[in-house]
């Protein structure tokens, strides 16, 4: 079955690299690396224009497996609404309780310009922090590239920094919509959500020993079975 790889908000498709397997898909979600930004971010927008993009491409029978905004994704496709038939969701790392000031903070982050750096290197750091990936990408790769854009001699993250504004996912509402099996999974060491929170959003939660919110890249070996069923 094929399976369509999802990142997370900041990061691009190269964070799938590790992943050893036949009949992948991994594109850029919009906004992100070389794909074309939206006039506006939300879950739904993203969805729509994620399944335009790979309209013709998709297999009858898909498993999505989606990492942090990439899991929230999987699971607004999963709904039904797009044309996309998904059989099976492995939403990886989302964050599922948003308080007032992680609202707040996300939203002050969509309202910067661009940032523009000298230098690549500054550039890159900026890139690996803003993505989770500092210590597990080198920042010299073609992998933080894929993330990088020069201007006018100047370098900058690819993403739309509007991108941070989609809000807090209805986790409850997709989860129950969606058309599809489901199973979130989280890295046990991640900050961003824990076993209870998942638990009482759905009784098929994994965690993923000694490893943290970008688990899929720490271990790509990680979610080969994902409550005993290969994920690819």
């Amino acid at each position: 079955m094929t399976t369509l790889l999802l990142h997370g908000l900041g990061a691009t498709n190269r964070v799938w690299d590790g992943w050893q397997r036949e009949d992948v898909i991994a594109p850029d979600l919009p906004g992100h690396g070389t794909a074309e930004p939206l006039p506006a971010y939300s879950f739904e927008s993203i969805a729509a224009a994620l399944a335009k993009t790979l309209a013709g491409t998709l297999p009858d029978r898909l498993t999505i497996v989606g990492h942090s905004l990439g899991g929230v994704i999987a699971l607004e496709l999963a709904g039904g609404r797009y044309g996309v038939q998904v059989d099976r969701v492995i939403a990886l790392g989302v964050k599922v309780t948003w308080s007032d000031d992680d609202l707040a903070k996300a939203a002050a982050l969509a309202a910067k310009p661009v940032t523009y750096f000298d230098t690549r290197d500054d550039a890159a750091a900026r890139y690996l922090r803003i993505s989770g990936l500092q210590d597990l990408i080198d920042p010299q790769s073609d992998t933080v590239d894929h993330g990088l854009k020069q201007e006018d001699g100047r370098w900058r993250l690819a993403l739309d920094p509007r991108a941070f504004g989609v809000g807090a996912p209805n986790m409850s509402r997709l989860i129950r919509d969606a058309k599809a099996d489901v199973v979130l999974a989280r890295g046990e060491l991640d900050p961003m959500n824990t076993d209870a929170e998942l638990a009482e959003l759905h009784d098929r939660v994994i965690t993923l020993p000694g490893l943290g919110h970008n688990a899929h890249v720490e271990d790509p070996s990680a979610l080969d079975h994902v409550d005993g069923q290969a994920t690819a």
